[in-house]
């Protein structure tokens, strides 16, 4: 897509989650005291009462029957997060970084599940290994939505989404310089300024720019990203907003996830545990470099003082050079120490156009105020991923030598493979309904339409419609009870067995649970039990008269149940975030019976995290905090080893992470240690044999003077 055709989606426009409190609040029928402006975040910053991503409106969290977790700006830097995958650490039924670190990307499974990442209520990331990291740095918050989704947001994981909230232009002058300093030879620089850019206020901007030079905990393996940030709003007139918003990223970097054999770091080895700043790749060859340049257009114009638009739109441009060498298989030689590896160069693109409209509305009829929300959105991503494989080469990992590898691959080895083009259109409804101030019914439906190269002749469409249904009561003194059903759908591309075009996964939830604020304070407290069926998971065909007799069904099925509790609670001088998680995910069907009861990897059952910040008046802006993370064993499935079945099982392992810093005037200094005791982790280990190392002791010191 060419520079004329950026620049057209962005005056297309287009509105993110965004709220109908302005309708609600001028409502004839609301008290004095209703019509006060809702309290959105505590007094420090740290908790958020309120998120857009569970209704698609800024919705109190104790009003919405769903499991919503968000983390305000100012939560992630008392956490001392410089990742998203390190920020999402402490919330419940949440596990961060199941692969380790990885420099090439934010993971997570929610609820047993990899989630699908979003920005600004926008689906963010297509296809695999040619995106951008986004920073949180740009972030002004983080939502995390858990369980089946698709009613507001099309395909989707039945795990949840997480939901990336940019920072935006403000009309008062502040900013922010930022400076860091950590072990790996880390080195950052950041600032963030915004203000009016008129008289009147009704031109406000905003930029963000970051640099960061730093190795990593993998030898050879850098950790070097450019981020430039800026943002424009403009108030049209009393009625009408527009917002641009950019986002410029070049990142480079190379693959810290190592793929280390099972022997040597789950299971002993006669040599010992494999070190885990131990490279597999090669020096000068291995790079993750990543670029991408995006422009996000926002449009909310108020109708009158019942109804509003919302339109969002974003193009984005991304690339990936990606040199990768790592075990394959990921086993020993006979002489326990050498893996035998497999050279590999990719050169992937995906250019997206992503866009949401939305009508809301506020309507009473009789005892029954109605929040509505109609929606249309649509989707059309280009993936492309060029790739060539090179010789194999071996490294002894107990003494790895390198440059001595040969044959490996180059830019005139690359095979253009054939692109993906996708496309999704989808229309949805909901209705939030409030019954005499005590009862909540929150009713949604939505129809789908999802096609895979839609102009190759043999392309097939995918339908789908999902709903969601809500109960909840309010009860005196910030208690309020609820019951919901929700639905998920995500496209399967290709054919089973038998020729039949694959239908989608289908994710199905029944939640129960209890949320909590507690009136006269600034606690928020929720509980929930949840169950989730994913059906149409493909599976061996196990029929040699099948056309395909090596091709797969849509038979498979997998159950998971849990129950969740996350506390944010706020005093004086202290504040404490907690949460508690157990999961049990397994396969309940499948055409291969060794697979029916087995766990889902990368799956702990138990989770159990607490943070606390104690800020003592009378110490003049001392500051200290401390956390502690339990993460409870994966069943990861089992290898073949020397002809017979080996079990591979992580163990659960405790972690803790500390700051302490000082205040004072506009200035800030602090230190962040992550993984106090340097203790070495393992996160999971795959079904092929491969395990992954956790984040070991990691130590930044960082200055902060604000404007």
């Amino acid at each position: 897509m060419n520079i004329h055709k950026t620049l057209l989606a962005a005056s297309i426009l287009a509105a993110l989650t965004a709220t109908n409190v302005h309708a609600q609040e001028e409502s004839p029928e609301k008290t004095q005291e209703e019509m006060m402006e809702t309290i959105k975040v505590s007094s420090r910053g740290l908790i958020s009462y309120v998120s857009a991503t569970g209704a698609k409106s800024d919705t109190p969290i104790i009003e919405t029957p769903l499991s919503v977790s968000v983390l305000t700006e100012t939560r992630i830097e008392d956490l001392g997060a410089v990742t998203v995958q390190d920020a999402i650490g402490y919330v419940a039924g949440l596990y961060n970084g199941p692969y380790g670190v990885d420099t090439r990307g934010d993971w997570a499974q929610i609820r047993g599940v990899s989630p699908v990442q979003y920005l600004d209520g926008l689906k963010s990331l297509f296809g695999y290994y040619n995106n951008v990291r986004i920073n949180p740095y740009s972030l002004g918050q983080i939502e995390i939505l858990k369980g089946p989704s698709s009613v507001l947001y099309g395909q989707g994981s039945t795990g949840g989404i997480i939901n990336l909230v940019s920072k935006r232009p403000q009309a008062e002058t502040e900013g922010q310089f930022w400076a860091q300093l950590g072990n790996y030879s880390r080195k950052q620089v950041a600032g963030d300024i915004t203000g009016a850019l008129n008289d009147d206020a009704s031109l406000t901007g905003r930029f963000i720019g970051l640099y960061r030079n730093s190795d990593t905990q993998t030898d050879f393996v850098p950790d070097n990203s450019l981020v430039l940030n800026p943002s424009l709003s403009w108030h049209a007139s009393e009625d009408t907003k527009i917002t641009l918003i950019g986002n410029i990223q070049r990142n480079e970097s190379g693959s810290s996830t190592q793929f280390f054999p099972w022997q040597g770091t789950l299971f002993p080895n006669e040599f010992g545990q494999i070190d885990s700043s131990t490279f597999v790749s090669e020096p000068g060859f291995d790079k993750y470099d990543t670029e991408q340049d995006a422009l996000t257009a926002i449009v909310e114009h108020d109708i009158n003082l019942d109804w509003s638009l919302r339109l969002a739109s974003r193009y984005n441009d991304s690339h990936a050079d990606y040199n990768t060498m790592y075990g394959w298989p990921p086993v020993f030689a006979d002489d326990n120490r050498t893996v035998n590896r497999v050279s590999y160069l990719s050169r992937a693109d995906a250019r997206t156009w992503t866009s949401d409209l939305q009508l809301h509305g506020s309507v009473i009829t009789g005892a029954v105020e109605h929040d509505l929300v109609f929606g249309l959105d649509f989707q059309d991503s280009y993936t492309d991923n060029d790739y060539a494989y090179g010789a194999m080469n071996p490294l002894d990992l107990y003494a790895p030598v390198y440059g001595q590898a040969t044959g490996l691959p180059t830019e005139s080895d690359v095979v253009d493979y054939a692109s993906l083009t996708s496309q999704q259109t989808g229309v949805y409804v909901q209705d939030n309904m409030r019954i005499d101030n005590k009862w909540l019914i929150s009713a949604a439906l939505r129809r789908d339409r999802a096609t895979n190269n839609p102009e190759d002749e043999s392309a097939t469409d995918q339908y789908a419609t999902t709903g969601r249904l809500g109960f909840m009561y309010l009860m005196d003194g910030g208690l309020s009870p609820y019951l919901s059903y929700s639905e998920s759908f995500s496209p399967l591309i290709g054919r089973d067995a038998y020729e039949n075009p694959y239908v989608p996964l289908e994710g199905k939830q029944w939640e129960a649970g209890i949320k909590y604020q507690p009136q006269g304070t600034e606690h928020l407290l929720t509980i929930a039990a949840y169950k989730i069926t994913e059906e149409n998971r493909a599976t061996p065909v196990n029929d040699a008269d099948a056309p395909n007799p090596d091709g797969q069904v849509q038979i498979g099925e997998v159950e998971i149940e849990g129950v969740e509790f996350e506390a944010q609670l706020a005093w004086d001088s202290l504040d404490v975030y907690a949460s508690y998680a157990y999961t049990d995910a397994a396969v309940s069907k499948s055409n291969i019976s060794s697979e029916v009861g087995k766990p889902l990897s990368a799956t702990p059952d138990h989770q159990a995290s607490v943070w606390g910040t104690y800020r003592p008046d009378n110490w003049n802006g001392f500051k200290v905090g401390a956390g502690v993370r339990y993460v409870g064993n994966t069943s990861d499935g089992n290898v073949v080893y020397n002809g017979n079945p080996l079990y591979l099982e992580t163990p659960s392992y405790t972690v803790f992470d500390a700051m302490i810093g000082y205040d004072w005037d506009n200035y800030s200094l602090s230190l962040d240690v992550d993984n106090l005791t340097d203790r070495t982790v393992i996160t999971s280990c795959g079904a092929r044999g491969d395990c992954f190392y956790g984040q070991q002791r990691t130590v930044m010191a960082n200055f902060r003077y604000n404007f």
